[in-house]
């Protein structure tokens, strides 16, 4: 098959047939996940009438679907992507908790290293649809159920054992921390130190990105927003503020790559020894249906594809094509192996014609 590039610029070209080989790789790998589950709930209804009571919506609830969120959305598109699955983590024994370990023994995920911590709640977004009939529902409100505090001292403790023991014949730790106080800095040192030399160890962290300094992160996929609030900065338009920032976050961290997924504008990689980042457009349409867990999804195929030996230009590219298919369906979703692969071979086909 004749070989076709993806882009004109330089360093953002990539072989299309490159990335259908290392996608192929996926089934091959296990990939170890350590960070924050979270259920996300949707309710959805039909509008019946504005309540007499006050100038709010009645909805007549119609159905509720539980799915993972969070970092269990970022383990559900591994196990999606074909990816050997085992997750690290604490959730709740009430219902949440229960619904998302069912949830991960129906699709056969290696749920060893989760631990159910009596008392503790499940993190869990509630998000109401409403819509007439035959129309297309949309968001009205969303509730967020937190805990109080972090996972009990020993639940995090048995986290800690449950990571050495599962980082061994990895071929990538991902670690998706959303601040609910799974992630502990320790174990991560830990199980980086069990780790052989250059296994990648990918990092989306919602808050205080900075704070895994020296902790042996390979590369990071922050979006544009939590990269501005980092910097205490604006980035928008300006090119130079997000080279700046780039720039500057990859030095301090002493990452390989850093990842800045930028909703319509695509992604900028930023890579140790390169002096600009390579300028990734949005794939396919930018008008995104929803984006809720996107960037989940980007973590889930940036890693696996780094797992596979793809370098971080291939991986980006790869992980900007799963983010662009996910982000064109609705609520909190996957994408599978299957239509990762199948989209690229259009793009293929479309470089041949």
């Amino acid at each position: 098959m004749k070989r076709k590039p993806l882009e004109k610029e330089p360093r953002a070209t990539v072989d299309l047939v490159s990335l259908a080989e290392i996608v192929e790789r996926f089934s091959s790998k296990k990939i170890v996940l350590y960070g924050d589950f979270v259920a996300d709930e949707f309710q959805y209804g039909e509008i019946t009438r504005v309540s007499r009571e006050a100038p709010v919506l009645i909805l007549r609830h119609r159905e509720t679907h539980l799915v993972p969120g969070g970092g269990a959305n970022a383990a559900n598109n591994l196990v999606a992507l074909g990816a050997r699955v085992s997750a690290v983590t604490v959730v709740g024994d009430d219902p949440a908790g229960r619904a998302l370990m069912q949830y991960f023994r129906e699709r056969r995920m290696d749920l060893a290293g989760i631990v159910q911590a009596k008392g503790w709640k499940t993190p869990t977004k509630t998000r109401f649809l409403a819509g007439w009939a035959h129309t297309v529902s949309q968001q009205v409100l969303r509730v967020d159920r937190e805990p109080e505090s972090a996972p009990p001292e020993s639940a995090r403790k048995r986290l800690l054992e449950k990571l050495a023991a599962k980082v061994r014949g990895a071929d990538a730790l991902a670690i998706s921390d959303y601040g609910f106080g799974t992630v502990v800095k320790d174990a991560i040192r830990s199980a980086v130190a069990k780790l052989p030399k250059g296994t990648p160890v990918t990092l989306d962290a919602r808050h205080h990105l900075d704070a895994y300094l020296g902790m042996g992160i390979t590369a990071a996929t922050p979006n544009e927003a939590e990269l501005e609030t980092l910097h205490h900065t604006t980035i928008g338009r300006n090119a130079g503020e997000l080279e700046r920032c780039g720039k500057a976050t990859l030095a301090q961290m002493k990452l390989g790559a850093l990842l800045v997924t930028r909703g319509r504008d695509g992604m900028a990689l930023f890579e140790r020894g390169e002096d600009h980042a390579a300028q990734i457009p949005v794939h396919g349409s930018n008008q995104a249906v929803d984006v809720t867990g996107a960037g989940d999804t980007v973590l889930a195929a940036f890693t696996l594809a780094l797992a596979c030996g793809a370098s971080h230009l291939e991986a980006a590219h790869i992980a900007n094509i799963a983010g662009g298919l996910v982000v064109m369906k609705r609520g909190t979703a996957t994408v599978s192996r299957e239509e990762l692969l199948d989209a690229i071979r259009k793009d293929i086909s479309g470089a041949s014609s």
